[in-house]
């Protein structure tokens, strides 16, 4: 991606699988939770993550989906200073996008055109109402 090439579906596997095996890796080490960060672009992707919750009953996977329209994501990414994502990118990840429907209900929307404190706050909501009360971030 830092050379503007988009990656492919294999280029991904091996990573998110990489990053769904630390996630259970840490909590069988007695972590209470997990917060794993990546752009799951395309629901394929977001099946690989979730596989972690069907082989142990106990883990509970929730994706935070930030939506946001093409000009809040070009607004800022051209407002980063060095970054590699360049605004052609950001078209691709677009076309890539498969946004999630109402059958992912493991899925919570937040829209994140408002300020960094207000989206924050959002997503903490939505995750603890999905997670239930007594949770301890």
């Amino acid at each position: 991606m830092a050379e503007g090439i988009p990656l492919t579906d294999a280029d991904r596997w091996d990573w998110l699988v990489l990053l769904r095996q630390k996630a259970v890796e840490k909590l069988a080490a007695g972590y209470h939770g997990v917060v794993l960060t990546c752009s799951a672009l395309k629901r394929k992707y977001r099946d690989v993550i979730r596989i972690a919750a069907y082989n142990d009953h106990d883990v509970i996977v929730r994706f935070v989906y930030l939506r946001a329209n093409e000009k809040v994501l070009l607004e800022r990414v051209r407002a980063r200073k060095g970054h590699y994502m360049k605004d052609s990118m950001v078209k691709s990840q677009i076309n890539s996008l498969e946004e999630p429907d109402e059958s992912e209900i493991d899925v919570l929307s937040v829209d994140v055109s408002g300020s960094l404190s207000s989206v924050q706050g959002a997503a903490l909501a939505k995750v603890e109402e999905s997670l239930g009360e007594g949770l301890e971030f």
